[in-house]
């Protein structure tokens, strides 16, 4: 394959998209001719910055590759960071080009809009001299990890929400129940929603001391700023679902302590203590990709982790996700979606009347019948998979990965896993060397976020 004047090889391929071309092998093969130091920095609230230095080819006739590097690079940046100033140190040409992208009307609307409105201000590109690169400043802290007391944990997914009873440590009750938050625009279905698992997990014990949540989006201060599973709730009314997990509580808990976290970060959280160890990147795959990273210390850095938005599949016909409009990106290769699009393409013959969750669980039926149509899904996922980790161990020093969803319960799971690990090491093996890839057990991958989220308030 070919793009730019850039050829890659692979090893091994997707079964059911043979065109894939993963983003990772594409920058290796770039980088290998490239020799021109350039660095991308995103700034985020509090003066907070991240910073990646690379390198360029830097003529004339490597420009238009020289974008593509950069573009996908800038977009990286910011989904996984989060920022609304992006520098561009090394190269004015580059710079240029990408800042035709963040505009209100350009090529990366939806990406300006985006953190323009969770970080309170216009994103803005700088062009600066390589030497002028600003240095980075992060910060991680604690998360989670307290048991103590009577909690309850909750995970609000796209096709199900889980609730956890949680009692000094111990799990004593948990429950699955199916909704559909992303097609309904009334806040009062999300809200009884909610608030009905929170009062059955309450139910289950003496009292509740304590509230977490894990759920889709980016939240502040326990406040919705954006969240897909409220996409269909319209701008007038998303008030309402600003403030929904705070109602919920003090409706079930009066004056108890709530926590709501990025359903990614928990994942992680989770991962970080079946393991005991840091540097765990959790990724669940439900309705869409969410993901979450903790250092080695097992605290959190205040990163966005919205990987359902980075790069994946550079190839010209890759999936377009309707949200962004982008094309090629996580959460059309790491979900429901994925299965169900590649389900079409395998010609598996799913009832199109049903709902986005049952398509899903029927396809998994199908694969725990050994089905060849259902096993190409679930290994065209698992080769998607392993060159994707390969792209992020470049911006995480990630040395576990635990996968968690509905999507890899069950044989598909497993074959998604074992895919990966073997994509890893034939294409990455310097990478495989050094990462562990892992599902925990069947219970803990469908409600182990539920479980995780019931840590996440202190409770004195």
């Amino acid at each position: 394959m070919q793009l730019h004047g850039i050829e890659v090889n692979l090893q091994r391929q997707a079964p059911l998209e043979e065109t894939f071309l993963p983003v990772k092998k594409w920058n290796d093969a770039y980088l290998a001719e490239a020799s021109k130091p350039l660095a991308v920095a995103v700034e985020r609230n509090g003066g907070y910055l991240s910073v990646y230095r690379t390198y360029v080819r830097g003529t004339d006739i490597s420009l238009d590759a020289d974008i593509l590097y950069v573009s996908k690079l800038v977009k990286m940046m910011l989904w996984s960071r989060g920022g609304f100033r992006i520098y561009i140190c090394g190269d004015d040409r580059i710079a240029l080009a990408i800042a035709g992208q963040y505009t209100a009307e350009g090529e990366r609307a939806f990406d300006y809009h985006f953190m323009s409105k969770v970080y309170a201000s216009p994103v803005e590109v700088l062009s600066l001299r390589y030497a002028e690169c600003p240095e980075a400043k992060e910060s991680f802290e604690s998360v989670g990890k307290h048991m103590n007391g009577c909690r309850i944990g909750f995970d609000a997914g796209g096709s199900d929400r889980k609730v956890s009873a949680v009692i000094d440590g111990e799990t004593v009750y948990s429950e699955e129940v199916i909704w559909y938050p992303k097609l309904n625009s009334d806040p009062d279905y999300h809200y009884q929603g909610i608030l009905e698992s929170f009062r059955t997990a309450a139910a289950k014990m003496p009292r509740v001391d304590g509230i977490g949540v894990s759920s889709a989006g980016i939240y502040i201060d326990n406040q919705t700023r954006e969240a897909s599973l409220f996409l269909a709730v319209p701008r007038e009314n998303y008030a309402a679902v600003e403030d929904i997990y705070l109602r919920a509580a003090e409706a079930v808990a009066p004056g108890k302590p709530l926590v709501v976290a990025n359903d990614g970060d928990v994942s992680a959280l989770a991962g970080a203590m079946s393991l005991n160890e840091g540097n765990i990147m959790g990724i669940a795959m439900g309705t869409s990709e969410a993901v979450g990273f903790v250092d080695e210390n097992e605290n959190i850095a205040g990163w966005l982790n919205e990987l359902a938005f980075a790069p994946v599949d550079l190839q010209a016909q890759a999936t377009q996700d309707e949200w962004s409009g982008d094309y090629g990106v996580g959460c059309k290769y790491f979900s429901q979606d994925a299965a169900i699009r590649l389900a079409e393409v395998a010609g598996l013959g799913i009832d199109p009347d049903l709902s986005l969750a049952a398509k899903l669980k029927a396809i998994q039926t199908s694969m725990e019948d050994d089905d060849p149509k259902a096993r190409q899904i679930f290994e065209s996922i698992g080769v998607y998979l392993g060159h994707e980790l390969a792209y992020y161990s470049d911006f995480y020093d990630v040395r576990h990965v635990i996968l968690m969803g509905r999507v890899v319960s069950g044989k598909g799971g497993d074959l998604i896993l074992k895919v990966c690990n073997e994509v890893l090491q034939t294409e990455y093996p310097a990478i495989a060397a050094n990462l562990s890839v892992t599902l925990p057990d069947d219970n803990l991958r469908r409600v182990g976020q539920s479980m995780a989220a019931a840590s996440l308030p202190y409770i004195p």
